[in-house]
């Protein structure tokens, strides 16, 4: 329980510094292009190409896990802060997920630089309607 503890200090630690010098702003338009055309060839085959996600997304698959979220708003994406999100995005969803929770998300860390994972989620950020983008950043702001 510590190590879990310790390791997720970590994660957020790493994701603060990150966020530090970077953002997921839905209204820098190169970004959000960038993000795009990045989640086409990462995030799409899984969580699809209008962000609508896997159908039944919220029931077990065999191995435990669930099936990929959808990242518009009728998923549960925009109910955590950034620094969480890239997190789960850099380091996989099981390097955050609480016991006894399995995560099928993969980490891109060695694959996407922390640029184009905060422009994949300025990207997602886009497409939420501007009612959710105000929780989502109060979210961010409590963090």
């Amino acid at each position: 329980m510590m190590r879990l503890a310790l390791c997720l200090l970590l994660v957020l630690v790493v994701a603060r510094a990150a966020a530090a010098d970077l953002a997921a702003d839905p209204n820098d338009p190169a970004m959000v292009a960038l993000g795009e055309e990045i989640y086409a060839g990462h995030c799409a085959s899984c969580h699809g190409a209008e962000l609508e996600g896997q159908p039944d997304w919220q029931r077990p698959l065999p191995d435990g896990g669930l099936p990929a979220p959808p990242h518009d708003a009728s998923g549960h994406t925009w109910h955590h802060p950034d620094d969480l999100l890239f997190g789960i995005t850099k380091f996989g969803g099981q390097a955050l997920a609480p016991a006894g929770f399995r995560s099928n998300m993969p980490a891109f860390g060695d694959q996407l630089g922390d640029r184009e994972i905060w422009a994949v989620l300025a990207f997602i950020k886009s497409r939420w309607p501007a009612e959710i983008r105000a929780v989502q950043e109060e979210r961010n702001q409590q963090r």
